[in-house]
């Protein structure tokens, strides 16, 4: 098999209790990150081999997590209290693979974008900062 088909991803939203129960963020059409990247540290000297530059590894940035949805008020509006949010709530995705692969993400959402064209349907554009170590189960 050469790929396997995006359709059925999940974005959870967790509820911080304890254990933890994640709900489903309904109506997704199209899902981005997390963007981990990581940043380097430059560790020439004088005496470095060949006059190459040289680097260690420094921190790893989580990037974001860009979510789009088919907008409904009713379902869609009481993520707004997550862009109120100080402190980083748990978010799951979960991939339509056979072991049902999952990135539990801590986040903090940065942007909630509704857009209502003319003659198309309403949508609304969401992200999330990856705010600490994503674990991959």
């Amino acid at each position: 098999m050469a790929g396997i088909d995006g359709y059925g991803v999940q974005l959870k939203r967790g509820d911080g209790a304890d254990p933890e129960v994640f709900t489903a963020i309904a109506n997704i059409t199209n899902l981005t990150g997390p963007g981990l990247s990581r940043n380097t540290i430059d560790v020439t000297a004088h005496d470095s081999p060949d006059r190459y530059m040289e680097f260690i590894g420094g921190l790893i940035d989580g990037g974001d997590v860009s979510v789009d949805v088919n907008y409904n008020p009713a379902v869609h509006d009481s993520l707004v209290a997550d862009l109120e949010d100080d402190d980083p709530r748990n978010y799951q995705i979960v991939f339509p693979d056979p072991a049902a692969t999952t990135w539990t993400v801590p986040g903090i959402m940065t942007g909630f974008e509704p857009s209502a064209p003319v003659d198309d349907k309403l949508s609304a554009s969401l992200t999330f900062k990856v705010a600490g170590k994503p674990t991959l189960s």
